[in-house]
């Protein structure tokens, strides 16, 4: 039986180490270059696929540009990623997320054969356009996306301030009502008052084990 794989947790210094040329390298795994063209008629469209199979479809769609001889049509394929700082257990962690989930953009000449091939590989669920007709985006917004992959991953921040009003919605203390004592954004902790037996009781909990009244 295969082992089941356990995501790694990143230290918080690693994480604020994190440099823009480390996140061009993980924008580039989501970015495939099947063929480089300068060519006019080459426009960008948006690709809808069933939400968790962006990869697979960049895959088949590559593999079937080039069994269909259409590498001088079907040019880029790019799944719009970035990366997130997630708190679990007083712990960071930075995690790849997709910006626009079930959907890819196509960088294609578009005719009836090329559009054939991208809506039949499996996965695909159609074009965004009007009818059957697909909407080709801008080359700059499309930079403005490549640009945001490339960012440095952002850093925590709470939204919560000391003296706010919160349940807790998990672990032993869930549907407690307290008020925020203190805020330590760095381990995503959060000391929370609670009236247990007629006293107040600080209960250290996580950023997600709380919300906002």
């Amino acid at each position: 039986m295969a082992k089941k794989k356990t995501e790694k947790p990143v230290k918080i210094e690693d994480i604020e180490k994190t440099t823009e040329e480390e996140n061009k390298k993980k924008a580039a795994e989501n970015h495939l270059i099947i063929t480089k063209s300068n060519d006019p008629r080459a426009k960008w469209y948006v690709v809808h696929t069933y939400s968790g199979h962006e990869a697979k479809v960049m895959a088949n769609l590559a593999q079937r540009a080039e069994t269909m001889n259409l590498t001088d049509r079907i040019l880029e394929i790019l799944i719009p990623t970035q990366e997130q700082i997630q708190i679990r257990s007083g712990k960071k962690y930075q995690k790849t997320e997709k910006i626009f989930p079930g959907y890819i953009l196509v960088r294609m000449i578009i005719d009836d054969t090329s559009w054939l091939a991208v809506r039949t590989t499996q996965g695909v669920t159609g074009f965004v356009g009007v009818g059957n007709k697909p909407t080709p985006i801008s080359d700059e917004e499309v930079q403005t996306i490549q640009k945001f992959m490339k960012m440095e991953a952002p850093k925590y921040q709470s939204k919560f301030s000391v003296g706010e009003a919160v349940k807790i919605i998990d672990g032993p203390f869930a549907d407690f009502l307290g008020s925020v004592e203190a805020i330590d954004e760095e381990k995503g902790k959060i000391k929370v008052l609670v009236s247990i037996f007629g006293r107040e009781t600080p209960v250290e909990l996580d950023f997600l084990q709380v919300k906002k009244l």
